[in-house]
């Protein structure tokens, strides 16, 4: 028997076999895209969904800041029935009953309060509005590290089927190997040892391909769990790992881009601003408030003689002395210094996340290279030993060695690869609104 038709014959045997295999254990195998998986991760992920709820807790603080300075109006109204002890009040003169009433009086009024003047309430407001941009940047940020920890996912689950794949094309020429060695030992061609040597070698691939094929499984398994699927549903990648070049785009040119698009630097410079609105609340506290209340309804012995009453009036508030405000200025202008070390170390962190991506990408752009070189070459000593071993000239020492030679090749391939769309990965982090410009990155089928 030839070697290329008994390795073709046992590469359709298996592929027959797994594909049954498949459909028999994972009916309906739901086909999972990036895309796909980015989107479900989006709605489920625990990060996102409580970065929304801060987002609403921020808006609710803004409308409460805001109140203060709207007017407050209330109403109020009461019965009673009362009587008086006069000589508890001092009151005592002869022929005058010590208790008087039982009497009655009925009040309806409505009370109003506003603030004409005041600078602490209305910087507050301020403050508590930048606070909800804040968080609204936040809420976007976590979207953005959501996407990158998806695409990751995926990634791995890229690169695990893609092992699954390369030790299947190992085991089918191991079995190849094994039957061509067995059919020569049978005529007393091959040796006892070629035989046993091909047995090793096909028992080595198959436990690879057992582990290959768990690994796939749990990254399966991690990403179902991160974008909200249920573990049981059976699912499977749409997208191959595959390699694509990037244009580089300019490194000084994108540190400064990325400066005005990432969210978390943007978030830490507005929750700046909002410090510093705090502290002229802070100083405004020793300025006069001045507002304004008044009152309005009706006031009587009975139902029928209520009158109607009113007062308005204005009141200046002026602190003489207020020690909780000294206390306040160093709460804020030491969590002003702690905002500005970090917007310092976000600043250069974003520097080196950029360089060391473009660093990354050149590298495994040539990675790459290398390693489809390698594994061209590793296929081609592997075909040159199996002639050799089928035309009898050697042994088939030659072609397990071979086959080493390409699984490493083949491993190389699939690290430089993922290095490769890692980077591309980061990148679009690093460079901020990963949620508009992760299309850029992905790889089109």
């Amino acid at each position: 028997m030839k070697w290329n038709s008994l390795s073709r014959a046992a590469t359709l045997l298996y592929v027959a076999t797994f594909v049954s295999l498949c459909c028999a254990q994972e009916p309906g195998a739901y086909r999972l895209t990036l895309r796909e998986a980015i989107d479900k991760g989006l709605q489920a992920n625990l990060s996102v969904l409580i970065a929304n709820t801060r987002v609403q807790e921020l808006e609710g603080t803004r409308i409460r800041r805001l109140s203060s300075l709207l007017p407050r109006v209330r109403t109020q109204s009461y019965a009673s029935l009362q009587n008086r002890n006069l000589r508890a009040f001092g009151i005592s003169f002869p022929g005058t009953p010590e208790v008087v009433g039982p009497f009655s009086n009925y009040d309806f009024r409505v009370y109003a309060d506003q603030n004409v003047l005041d600078l602490q309430s209305y910087r507050n407001w301020k403050a508590a509005g930048m606070l909800a941009d804040s968080g609204k940047l936040d809420y976007q940020n976590a979207r953005d590290l959501v996407i990158r920890s998806i695409a990751g996912l995926y990634l791995s689950g890229q690169a695990a089927a893609a092992r699954v794949d390369a030790a299947k094309s190992r085991m089918t020429a191991s079995d190849a190997l094994y039957r061509l060695a067995k059919d020569r030992h049978d005529t007393g061609v091959a040796t006892g040892v070629d035989l046993l040597r091909a047995q090793v070698e096909l028992a080595n691939d198959k436990q690879a391909l057992l582990v290959a094929e768990n690994q796939y499984k749990q990254v399966l398994l991690s990403l179902a769990r991160n974008i909200g699927m249920n573990p049981r549903a059976p699912i499977e990648l749409a997208e191959p790992l595959t390699y694509q070049p990037l244009n580089r785009p300019e490194i000084e040119s994108s540190i400064s881009s990325a400066l005005l698009s990432r969210s978390d630097y943007l978030s830490l410079a507005i929750q700046r601003r909002s410090l510093a609105e705090q502290e002229r609340a802070n100083h405004a506290r020793w300025y006069p408030r001045i507002s304004v209340n008044g009152n309005y309804g009706g006031l009587g012995r009975s139902i029928g003689s209520v009158q109607a009453t009113g007062l308005i009036q204005g009141t200046v508030d002026f602190t003489i002395f207020d020690r909780d405000r000294s206390g306040e200025a160093q709460e804020v202008a030491a969590r002003l210094r702690r905002v500005d070390d970090q917007i310092n170390d976000l600043r250069r962190g974003i520097d080196e996340e950029i360089r060391e991506a473009m660093l990354n990408l050149e590298s495994t752009e040539e990675q790459v290279q290398v390693a489809q070189e390698g594994q061209d070459l590793a296929q081609r000593e592997l075909q040159l030993a199996q002639d050799r071993f089928e035309s009898g000239v050697a042994n088939n020492v030659e072609v397990v060695t071979a086959q080493d030679s390409l699984a490493r090749a083949q491993e190389n391939y699939i690290l430089a690869v993922s290095s490769h769309t890692d980077a591309r990965f980061s990148l679009s982090r690093a460079l901020g609104g990963t949620e508009l410009s992760i299309s850029n990155y992905l790889n089109k089928p």
